[in-house]
């Protein structure tokens, strides 16, 4: 059976395990930071997963049915994912960096696409990622029934898309996440300051992180240094983070609710991913 939200949100081990998620998903940025740029802030990552469900549920005897840009950019449309100016610059961008290819055949915008192989490969490491920490929650072996079944994937994951297109704690997070999840990479930034909590320190009323210097936190990122400070003087006004010590040159903290946001928005997408686990057998 499946872990429900409220399974996974009251976990008591539930830091520790999405600690060692944050960093499988760190380790997929470092190893291909342009392609992890898709799920790096919420609605690119929406839209790679709009682009991904579409592409596995074609069916290849009917090309109605196939992802091109016309079709992409209508679901993202009616979806409420983004405008259909931002989808199309979404696609060509996915284009021009071999993310996605055009199939052989077609033209125009009636040209199909699909991910390239090695798309298809890190996004494969997401899945995993999150598989593990449902295993680790409940002694499961999700991770070794998907890497026995190689085709699950292609069925698996447009479920996943529709379940976080339909998840109002993902869609519409509360107010610190939200914050971030428009900045570029800010979901990185997110699970880079998560990953660096000691899980004793939960308790605290400011958690520490590892974080220090926001000029080497930014050049890691790849981000601008003066729109990273932009928007960590956001949070910190919202009272979301702060310095132990002196602004910027001393160990950042986050305050618990932040935290609570962030583990809120993890529990939700897990539950998604059990519940599209579960509904492939």
């Amino acid at each position: 059976m499946a872990l429900n939200f409220e399974d996974i949100v009251s976990h008591q081990d539930l830091h520790r395990h999405v600690r060692e998620q944050s960093l499988a998903l760190i380790h997929i940025y470092e190893a291909s930071p342009r392609l992890a740029a898709i799920f790096a802030t919420q609605q690119r990552w929406l839209m790679g997963h709009v682009g991904l469900a579409m592409h596995f549920r074609r069916d290849p005897l009917d090309r109605r049915t196939a992802l091109t840009v016309s079709r992409f950019i209508e679901v993202v449309h009616q979806q409420r994912v983004a405008s259909r100016n931002t989808a199309d610059a979404f696609i060509k961008e996915m284009l021009h960096y071999h993310i996605a290819e055009y199939v052989e055949g077609g033209d125009g915008r009636t040209h199909p696409l699909q991910p390239t192989a090695t798309t298809v490969q890190t996004f494969t490491g997401w899945v995993h990622a999150h598989l593990r920490t449902l295993d680790h929650l409940d002694g499961g072996d999700r991770l070794a029934r998907f890497l026995e079944q190689p085709g699950m994937l292609a069925t698996l994951q447009p479920l996943v898309a529709d379940g976080l297109l339909s998840s109002e704690p993902v869609r519409e997070p509360n107010r610190t996440f939200s914050l971030f999840i428009w900045l570029n990479n800010g979901g990185i930034v997110m699970d880079w300051l998560m990953s660096g909590i000691d899980p004793d320190h939960i308790g605290r009323e400011e958690i520490p992180t590892s974080v220090v210097s926001i000029a080497e936190f930014a050049s890691w990122l790849k981000l601008s240094r003066t729109h990273l400070g932009r928007k960590l003087r956001d949070a910190e006004v919202l009272g979301s983070i702060g310095w132990l010590g002196q602004r910027g040159h001393s160990v950042m903290w986050v305050s618990p609710g932040f935290f609570r946001e962030y583990m809120t928005v993890q529990a939700a997408k897990l539950a998604i991913v059990d519940a599209a686990f579960e509904a492939c057998f």
